[in-house]
């Protein structure tokens, strides 16, 4: 019997079983995707799926018969088991089609039916244990033409919808912010448009996903969008003039229709964004501040992000990590967010109140859309009801006189009782298993459940009885009665008693030591329990899709609930994080200064002993201080004073307080830096090579509003060349009008130091050393002037 590999090349129908026709059909409808093919208990792969799925998964590839002649490879994962597996097929970038049994084996006339339920993706996951819950799961369309480029992303887990248009020159830095798990781009794109992405976390590669260009074509976007939000014009989502952004949205939309088989109910809202009312960091900048993944002590190291993220909700981790990716440029909105960091930083009761209520919510956003999407579990819905007791003791902690400043969020938290009493009155406080297992929905919801487990448990009670009485009328001690799946109840004699069996005993099956027997009577009892429980499991199935639709009507309700709660979750964290390591609420302005007293880097005093972090001034402005030149040893912290700066000024743009004594902050419009050496030998880049591309992109990019921040510019070539390097930068950025902006220069070049007496805005400062009698301390104090000493022997003996 030959085992074929692939889909056979014979179709015939007499020489194929009606599963393996029916699986062919469905597999014929998703080449791309590994099908994952209800059978029983079990979820099945055949073919090359098999074959892929062995490998992957560490699992047994065996074989199936399923023709004449006909072995197909298998290999298969238990259906209670699925999340897990799903998991390591997703993290590998694979596409799995999920089919399942729509109708029951046990009742179904023929072949079960079967179809795709889902299609999931590494953007498209909705499984708890697949996602992060502090991060965002992103899938991204992309369409470019010309100068212009149009971004559309979605978060499916939370209903998040974007959309914009911007120059194409910009679509690398906004990909790198979103850092998608999954990115759609026209069939034909070159991958070279989207520029350098780094994989999302956890990945082993950003996954691509070309679609048909008609997915992308402008009127079939566009209509998709119409009928998906039921409108007739794009106007009141602000994209209807930007044609891009409208390809972009639309194509997500068509995905998510192919994908999800469903009506993308969570899908409720798109917003149109400008990405010009931020503040730009590019990935260099992300990686380099360490503002979400700690490199300088290793893998997992502190990040800014987990270093002040002492939020309660996830919903709240994830808006904090994208006011992180985010900084405004708005002082206005800035403002109000200071505001209500400050309400909390100074009501420290308050506070605690409230950071316990948030400790007992769930994630509502994603329990929400689990709920629309027909994916919840019964303790799920409980979880939801817990957190929505909690929330609704929230208002009454900002009643006061004294709230003026988050009383706007009054609003977004109103209770949502309505939601609380359906959940108390349906579900049974202690569910076991999922619906239609016999124990969700709560006694008394309702009256035809209640009674059909009346006479379900009164048919059960009579059975166990039956075994007592049976024994009495008959005199046989040892009779028992019991049940399997195949024959049902029965009453089982050994061969020394059947002699005593009564005449009204019918017998059905004969064993090695004994007979089954049935009674009319008993397999009435049997009939009663048995249509009871399908029924049961039918109605219960029926109440709690009615009960979670009844949620989802107020989907709109919750999901502002949940908003709220994220922004009061940071708020409050900012403020706990402030109030706990002496941070101040920073002043900010349209000027183009930049004044630090004592500050401090937020990440690095954390993790030294404390007490012993050494704090330090700034002074930055166009106008007569533009560019300090910081000069000293190695090991000496002029690489954490100029990292420092930024960061505080990125976290005073995020409506943070800061690190400091007090900060004076002109809002920037982007933060640019090059630190560190790296070779890209994949590009075949040397360290001198990404150097210089870098800082040329710095040069070409900055404009007037910008901080730079650059770290031993010239180092990867000769010392006379580097110098060279090194001054032309320092003049290029200190005399060209389009620039002009406040710049952080350190150098372990200390001639650029007479920079100073030539160019009227360069300020050398350095970091102090303690040198008496031999014995060398770097002092940390940033203090005016050049240095004339490397200490290199010194550092060599650290």
């Amino acid at each position: 019997m030959a085992v074929n590999a692939g889909v056979p090349v014979f179709q015939e129908r007499g020489r194929l079983t009606p599963v393996r026709r029916q699986y062919l059909r469905i597999k014929q409808r998703y080449p791309d995707a590994i099908l994952l093919f209800r059978l029983g208990d079990f979820y099945e792969t055949f073919d090359e799926d098999a074959h892929l799925a062995s490998r992957e998964l560490e699992i047994t590839l065996t074989t199936k018969v399923m023709g004449k002649n006909l072995k197909v490879p298998l290999a298969g994962v238990p259906a209670h088991s699925l999340e897990s597996y799903l998991a390591r097929l997703i993290k590998k970038g694979h596409k799995v089609a999920i089919c399942e049994q729509l109708t029951d084996p046990a009742t179904s006339k023929g072949l079960v039916e079967r179809d795709v339920v889902r299609v999931v993706t590494p953007g498209t996951v909705l499984e708890p244990s697949l996602l992060d819950q502090k991060s965002n799961n992103y899938l991204v369309a992309v369409v470019v033409e010309g100068e212009e480029a149009g971004l559309s992303y979605v978060d499916i887990t939370t209903g998040e919808f974007a959309t914009t248009q911007m120059p194409s020159g910009e679509l690398a830095l906004e990909l790198n912010r979103l850092s998608p798990a999954e990115l759609l781009t026209p069939e034909g794109q070159d991958e070279g448009t989207y520029g350098s992405m780094p994989s999302p976390d956890g990945a082993d590669s950003l996954v691509t996903t070309p679609l048909p260009l008609s997915a992308f074509e402008h009127e079939t976007a566009r209509q998709s969008l119409l009928n998906h939000f039921g409108v007739a014009t794009l106007e009141s989502f602000g994209c209807a003039n930007l044609p891009l952004a409208v390809r972009a949205a639309g194509a997500i939309v068509e995905y998510l229709a192919q994908t999800q088989r469903g009506s993308l109910r969570e899908l409720d809202s798109l917003n149109t964004y400008s990405t010009g009312s931020f503040m730009t960091l590019d990935y260099q900048t992300r990686r380099n501040l360490e503002l979400f993944q700690g490199g300088r002590w290793g893998n997992g190291g502190p990040s800014l992000f987990s270093t002040i993220d002492l939020t309660r909700t996830p919903m709240g981790g994830r808006l904090l990590r994208r006011w992180l990716g985010q900084p405004l440029l708005d002082i206005g909105e800035l403002t109000r967010r200071q505001d209500a960091v400050s309400f909390f930083h100074s009501n420290l009761m308050r506070r605690e109140n409230t950071r316990d209520l948030l400790s007992r919510i769930t994630d509502l956003e994603r329990v929400l859309n689990r709920i629309r999407t027909g994916v919840a579990l019964p303790r799920e819905l409980l979880g939801l009801k817990a957190s929505l007791e909690a929330a609704s003791r929230l208002p009454a902690l900002f009643d006061e006189d004294d709230a003026q400043p988050i009383s706007w969020l009054r609003n977004k938290i109103r209770p949502c009782d309505d939601v609380v009493s359906l959940i108390e009155a349906a579900m049974s406080p202690e569910p076991e298993g999922g619906p239609g297992d016999g124990n969700v929905i709560r006694e008394g919801f309702s009256p035809e459940l209640d009674e059909l487990r009346l006479a379900s448990g009164d048919a059960r009670k009579y059975i166990a009885g039956l075994e007592r009485k049976e024994r009495e009328s008959t005199g046989i001690r040892t009779l028992k009665v019991g049940y399997n799946k195949v024959f049902g109840y029965y009453i089982e004699v050994s061969n020394p008693n059947l002699s005593q069996v009564p005449v009204e005993y019918i017998r059905r099956q004969t064993l090695v030591g004994g007979e089954r027997f049935i009674t009319p009577e008993l397999k009435e009892y049997e009939s009663l329990i048995l249509n009871a429980r399908d029924r049961i499991e039918e109605l219960e199935q029926a109440l709690y899709r009615h009960v979670c639709s009844q949620i989802a009507e107020r989907a709109q309700a919750i999901s502002s609930l949940a908003e709220g709660i994220a922004r009061i979750d940071v708020f409050s964290a900012l403020a706990q994080v402030s109030s706990g390591y002496g941070y101040v609420r920073p002043h900010l302005t349209d000027g183009d200064g930049i004044e630090i007293k004592g500050g401090r880097h937020p990440v690095v005093e954390r993790v030294i002993p404390p007490g012993t972090f050494v704090p330090n001034d700034t002074y930055l402005s166009t106008s007569d201080a533009q560019m300090v030149v910081l000069t000293g040893p190695n090991m000496a912290g002029k690489s954490t004073y100029i990292r420092q700066v930024a960061l505080i000024v990125l976290m005073a743009q995020i409506g943070s307080f800061v690190p400091a004594e007090s900060a004076t902050i002109g809002l920037v419009d982007r933060i640019f830096t090059r630190v560190g050496l790296q070779d890209d030998l994949a590009t075949g880049q040397s360290t001198f090579m990404i150097e210089m591309v870098e800082t040329a992109a710095i040069l070409n990019q900055a404009t007037s509003r910008s901080l730079v921040i650059l770290d031993e510019i010239g180092r990867g070539t000769s010392t006379y060349d580097g110098l060279s390097i090194a001054r032309s930068v320092v003049e290029y950025i200190h005399n060209n009008p389009r620039l002009v902006c406040n710049t952080l220069f350190a150098t372990h070049y200390h001639e650029l130091t007479q920079l100073a007496n030539i160019v009227p805005r360069v300020r050398n400062y350095t970091v102090a050393v303690s040198d008496e009698g031999g014995d060398v301390v770097f002092l940390h104090r940033i203090v005016p002037g050049g240095a004339d000493k490397s200490y290199g022997i010194h550092v060599a003996q650290l």
